[in-house]
């Protein structure tokens, strides 16, 4: 059913609804102005008569025929049009136009209300009458008049008012709804043939003059434009993961066939010496512990690749800081780590990706940061410069050469002694870019070492434009998702 005709249903079901409940909001106003104002004629009839009677009690109660005839006389001609009725200890005085005497009367007087005898409905207001020889009640009667001629009338006119209101209304708002919907129409058109997958054409620009055509038409060109950029995404993703796949096959190639090399060495020679046994076995623990890490920090790069803005959190950097201290001192208990951080320095951000980031840090100065004259010494410092918070590493080792700080945060790059997987470092440079920060790699302040040091935007929420650091080569896309300091 097309939207035109729904909304012509709609509206030509509701208009009839809506007049019925009008006419009998209506009709009850109507019947509460009539006996409003037959009640306040009632009253003034009661407040006329009650003298006469008093004066009618007065008389019975002292057994005055002539003079209780003369006042009943004198109270009916005070009553002109209502009907009346005293009811004393002597007897009944009634006249008028009222119900029969079988009749219940209310129990309570001093409001009119309606009573109902043999088809008719009358108002009637009872007023308590005493006199010092008697004490009786006044009842004043009233033909009910309010739910007759009047509400007739209103009753006919709004039953009439509903039945033309039905299809005129659903007749015009078939009309104005087609016309409405028109704009509509020709988007439909304009869309029906549009397929992304084979062809650029997207809906035209020019405004329909109704907002909501306008809006969806803004709706539809941008869900085409994020097709467009995933479809885009998705042709990178496919180009660069033979290159991805290509450099993990060679590095997992390796760690593989090591083991494999000496499992063929445990299986041909079960008579092995055990010290040639001991060794064999040690070095398929460190290929295995190599290939698990490489698993594991492919895992957490893939992680940083699809986190969402709607996971950053406001983090407290400092208890993130304490905890891969202390983590990082039970990995290397010979370690000398210092933790130089005041509390309460918190930034905006994905806190698994700020406990990756430092934990990777950590792990770079612990594995490097030894020299021959002493243990490993490891500082870290943090504080806040502006709107910056700048995270400080200092180690104590060799230092990284001034030729291959640019080089260090790419996919599988490791120095000729390290055992790692190569992907620490692109961790911490992943998340710095994540978290639209900087990192950059110097000497330590001693001369000795060297000093790594990200900054973090202590309000970052936006993601950076491009996210590709599993498939693709941190230096290669280094000017768009990893600025460096000063750019």
């Amino acid at each position: 059913m097309r939207l035109s005709a729904r909304i012509g249903l709609a509206v030509g079901c509701t208009v009839p609804l809506l007049v019925l409940a009008s006419g009998w909001l209506l009709l009850q106003l109507v019947a509460r102005d009539l006996h409003r104002a037959e009640d306040d004629h009632l009253r003034e009839r009661a407040a006329a008569v009650v003298p006469d009677a008093k004066a009618l009690l007065r008389a019975g109660a002292a057994d005055r025929p002539k003079a209780a005839d003369t006042r009943e006389r004198a109270l009916y001609t005070a009553a002109l049009d209502v009907g009346l009725r005293v009811v004393g200890p002597d007897g009944t005085f009634s006249g008028g136009p009222q119900p029969g005497p079988d009749v219940r009367l209310p129990a309570r007087t001093g409001a009119p209300v309606t009573v109902h005898a043999d088809g008719d409905s009358w108002r009637v207001l009872g007023r308590r009458v005493r006199t010092p020889l008697a004490s009786g009640t006044l009842w004043v009667f009233a033909p009910d008049t309010a739910d007759r001629g009047q509400q007739r009338l209103v009753r006919r006119r709004v039953l009439v008012t509903t039945l033309l209101a039905a299809p005129l209304s659903g007749l015009l708002a078939w009309g104005v709804s087609a016309s409405a919907a028109a704009p509509l129409r020709r988007l439909t058109r304009s869309t029906a043939g549009l397929d992304p997958r084979t062809d650029r054409a997207r809906p035209p620009l020019e405004r329909s003059g109704v907002t909501e055509v306008d809006e969806l038409a803004a709706t539809v060109r941008t869900v085409l434009a994020r097709y467009d950029e995933q479809a885009a995404r998705t042709g990178e993703a496919l180009d660069t993961a033979r290159s991805f796949s290509s450099a993990a096959a060679h590095e997992l190639r390796t760690p593989l066939m090591s083991m494999g090399t000496n499992l063929d060495i445990l299986a041909d020679h079960p008579q092995l010496p055990v010290a040639d046994r001991t060794e064999v076995v040690a070095d398929l623990r460190r290929e295995h512990g190599r290939l698990l890490g490489l698993l594991v920090m492919l895992r957490d790069l893939g992680r940083g690749d699809l986190v969402e803005v709607e996971a950053f959190r406001t983090a407290d950097l400092t208890e993130i800081a304490e905890a891969a201290v202390a983590d990082a001192r039970r990995r290397a208990p010979g370690a000398q780590i210092v933790l130089d951080t005041p509390a309460g320095i918190t930034v905006r951000g994905w806190e698994p990706g700020l406990r990756l980031l430092l934990d990777n840090l950590l792990a770079n100065a612990v594995a490097h940061g030894a020299d021959a004259r002493g243990p490993v010494s490891v500082t870290v410092g943090m504080r806040r410069a502006g709107e910056w918070i700048v995270l400080t590493v200092d180690d104590g080792g060799p230092g990284v050469p001034e030729p291959d700080r640019e080089l260090i945060f790419e996919r599988f790059r490791r120095g000729r002694a390290s055992s790692g997987s190569g992907l620490g470092l692109t961790l911490v440079a992943q998340q710095t870019a994540l978290h639209r920060g900087t990192v950059t790699v110097s000497g330590a302040p001693g001369g000795t070492g060297a000093r790594f040091e990200v900054r973090l935007p202590a309000a970052a929420g936006e993601l950076p434009d491009r996210r590709d650091w599993l498939i693709g080569t941190a230096g290669t896309y280094r000017s768009q998702s990893f600025p460096k300091e000063g750019s």
